[in-house]
């Protein structure tokens, strides 16, 4: 059997990157397809595959500019020729799964989220652009979008990586999904059991708005209290401008230093709302609580009053108060521990083959789709 596995870009290692490293394993003849690629900044695993680029590579920058190139790939995504696979697993946040599957084939998506900026975060990105680039971000998301959506038709199934996604799935593209969480590296962490006495908190992630690292920040520089902030991103420079004397911001680390940043700390503040968040699973996996916004993936993760609390406001008071609750909590490490292993990378491996197996036992060429499902974003 042949297998194609598409990724929207392979510029970096974050959670969609670490699915794509848990296909190769189980397909370790699979051949990748992609936008863009940058060898140096993805793993051994995937280096080791032939990795084909759509034309999105061949444009002026596409290490830098490849999110420019967003109304182009659609077209580029049509143009690849994957005559010849039997099974085509697309791995989709950015656009991935819009390729034209050969007739006997099987094409499913595991769906990371539906794009964030034509779909539901559409509004804030578009706010947060300049004049220029919002007046062309318009008709652009626009055609984006109802293509996205035009696109959906051709998978056969879809895998959410959570309910939260599922339901976006639903919601934009009408498609029922089976939910399978991302696989998180759970033994690639420990336990330090002098963590209970510090008094240092820790945010890691990506440090871009709709994180909201910026509401952690006021509160610990108004409580006064220690917080470490990990993490590169746009907004990189605006944390460490409004960080008070109590706030340590270290910028992009080392996977060692960051598992012993985790393994140390009081607990992880998760201000957020993410389509499912592996940084609170790693920090469980360290046995430290975690405080996350009460919305999206993260309430499917914590467990609350075992593994963590929520607040329900993405305010600075609100944070204040669930950090004041979060020390009153008894904590315990293995259990919280055992907790984040419902999502080690071996479930997630072990549940993904058993859903491509029922598939493939199950593939009905040129299957048609109901009118009504043709016609959703026209």
């Amino acid at each position: 059997m042949r297998v194609a596995i598409i990724h929207y870009w392979l510029v970096g290692m974050r959670g969609g990157e670490k699915v794509v490293e848990a296909l190769c394993r189980m397909f370790p003849d699979a051949d990748l397809f992609t936008h863009v690629y940058r060898p140096e900044a993805v793993s051994e695993i995937i280096r080791s595959r032939r990795v084909e680029q759509s034309f999105i590579g061949s444009l002026p920058f596409p290490a830098k500019l490849y999110k420019n190139y967003l109304p182009l790939m659609p077209m580029a995504l049509e143009q690849l020729d994957l005559r010849g696979y039997d099974l085509i697993i697309s791995s989709e946040s950015g656009p991935a799964k819009g390729i034209v599957p050969p007739p006997n084939s099987l094409h499913i998506c595991y769906c990371h989220s539906p794009m964030r900026y034509v779909w539901n975060m559409y509004h804030d990105y578009r706010r947060s652009t300049g004049v220029m680039k919002r007046a062309l971000m318009m008709p652009a998301a626009h055609y984006v979008r109802s293509w996205d959506a035009l696109s959906a038709q051709r998978v056969d199934h879809f895998v959410a990586n959570s309910q939260t996604v599922a339901q976006r799935i639903a919601r934009y593209y009408r498609r029922d999904a089976q939910v399978i969480p991302p696989p998180v590296a759970v033994e690639d962490f420990y336990i330090d059991t002098q963590a209970g006495r510090s008094e240092t908190y820790l945010m890691a992630g990506e440090l871009v708005a709709y994180k909201r690292p910026d509401l952690a920040v006021e509160a610990f520089n108004a409580m006064g209290r220690k917080l470490v902030v990990v993490g590169g991103g746009e907004m990189l420079t605006e944390i460490q401008r409004i960080a008070g004397p109590t706030i340590t911001v270290l910028g992009p680390q080392p996977f060692a230093e960051l598992r012993r940043l985790y393994a140390e700390c009081a607990a992880l503040i998760f201000p957020g709302e993410e389509d499912f968040g592996i940084v609170p699973v790693e920090a469980m996996a360290s046995g430290r609580p975690v405080l996350a916004y009460g919305r999206g993936g993260a309430t499917e993760t914590v467990v609350d009053g075992v593994t963590g609390l929520f607040f329900h406001e993405q305010t600075v008071a609100a944070i204040i108060e669930g950090v004041s609750r979060l020390e009153r909590m008894t904590i315990d490490p293995q259990a919280i521990r055992r907790l984040s292993e419902r999502f080690a990378t071996p479930v997630f491996e072990r549940r993904m083959r058993a859903f491509i197996e029922a598939s493939l036992s199950d593939v009905v060429p040129l299957r048609p789709r109901p009118p009504a499902l043709v016609s959703v974003g026209t």
